[in-house]
């Protein structure tokens, strides 16, 4: 790991933290990680005992608004300090307009390459939480044409997190410029799982699917025997089992690991996977070992499901930061679990800033534009962020 230095005069850096610091070079490219999908705008009620029944009408004890779909990956891959380009259509609606305003003011995400529709309204989706899990409904219309050629006007990144569905023909001329390419997967709602569907695997450097896919499509019974049977497609395989951990095997270093799950207590599950894959692209292009880089996703991910929202419950650097010294503190007051905790995460001691960073926007009951105007950033995330939700 590397020390960090400070400077103070240099306040506009202070809004965030950049863990890749000492890897950066004069002639690289200017984004770190580009993704592409399609972008919802997310309304989320939590705190549901269960769904409703036909014609009954249930109150939730939370709701919040924020950009969705692709939004959860690009904003949690800004707040761990890659610098993140999106390319994504939006409409021309009032939705459309705060999105907008949120991915390129607040998160700082590059948008260069995305588009805007006339005449075409946002993606909207009602997302129910309840259980620890979540059911959903979405109403979307096809965008008006094809982003695929705008992956390749965007500017240029080291990394790109792409589903395998989507980027069309453009996997071998990313990966021509020199970009690794980081796929997932969504769930094949037909139950094929057709493995042609894995073909442009031959083009990345990852994939990261959760248990149930990965088994799916290697026709295997249990994630360690699907990681095995994906390492054989891609350097690095990755699989997610919720609270029962993730494996993965790094074929260009010859390494294996399994991490356990952090246990939180989940108040909505969504985009914790795309928590985990923004942390497993930050920890590659940082070189830290497998073991590392899935500790830290894993860290990553349990802290956005305690909060509302997909995108705006990623964790930044200030929330990272406090969960560290609040078990570093523990551990010295002589608690034995955290003491364990703070032995599997004495990594972090090396990695997060030790001067102020801003807080990060979470989930709101309204997206109206005039609720920017009450906020001003905090010491760190975790403590001084706005509240969740309503």
């Amino acid at each position: 790991m590397t020390d960090h230095v400070h400077d103070e005069t240099k306040c506009d850096q202070c809004w965030s933290w950049d863990p890749l610091a000492a890897t950066r070079t004069g002639d690289g490219p200017p984004l770190d990680v580009l993704t592409t999908g399609p972008l919802f705008f997310d309304l989320i009620f939590a705190g549901l005992p269960r769904l409703p029944e036909p014609g009954e009408e249930l109150y939730s004890s939370g709701m919040g608004s924020c950009p969705g779909g692709i939004a959860n990956l690009a904003t949690a891959a800004a707040r761990l300090g890659l610098r993140t380009g999106l390319v994504t259509g939006f409409g021309d609606d009032a939705y459309a307009d705060w999105m907008w305003d949120v991915l390129s003011n607040d998160e700082r995400i590059d948008l260069s390459a995305s588009r805007r529709f006339p005449n075409f309204h946002s993606a909207i989706t009602v997302s129910m939480a309840f259980s620890g899990d979540r059911g959903m409904v979405t109403h979307a219309h096809e965008l008006p044409e094809s982003l695929d050629a705008a992956l390749l006007e965007a500017p240029s990144a080291r990394a790109a997190a792409i589903d395998l569905g989507s980027a069309g023909q453009y996997w071998r001329a990313l990966r021509e410029r020199g970009t690794l390419l980081f796929a997932d997967i969504g769930f094949d709602e037909t139950g094929r799982w057709d493995q042609a569907t894995l073909a442009p695997l031959e083009f990345c450097h990852a994939f990261t699917p959760n248990a149930v896919e990965a088994m799916r499509y290697t026709r295997t019974d249990r994630p360690t025997e699907a990681v095995r049977k994906l390492a054989d497609l891609v350097p690095l395989a990755v699989v997610t089992d919720g609270v029962g951990g993730s494996y993965a095997i790094d074929g260009s270093t010859g390494e294996e690991a399994y991490c356990p799950a952090v246990p939180v207590e989940a108040i909505d599950p969504t985009g914790a996977g795309d928590v985990f894959a923004a942390s497993i692209v930050l920890g590659t292009l940082a070189g830290w070992p497998l073991e590392t880089r899935l500790r830290f996703a894993s860290l990553s991910s349990s802290m956005a499901v305690r909060r509302f929202g997909g995108s705006l419950a990623a964790p930044g650097w200030g929330d990272i930061a406090d969960w560290w010294r609040t078990v570093s503190r523990q551990a010295a007051e002589g608690d034995l679990r955290a003491a364990y905790v703070a032995r599997d995460y004495a990594f972090l001691g090396d990695l997060i800033p030790t001067h102020e960073v801003h807080g990060v926007r979470r989930a709101e009951g309204t997206f109206a534009l005039a609720s920017h105007l009450g906020y001003r950033p905090g010491r760190t995330e975790g403590l001084t962020a706005p509240a969740s939700a309503e």
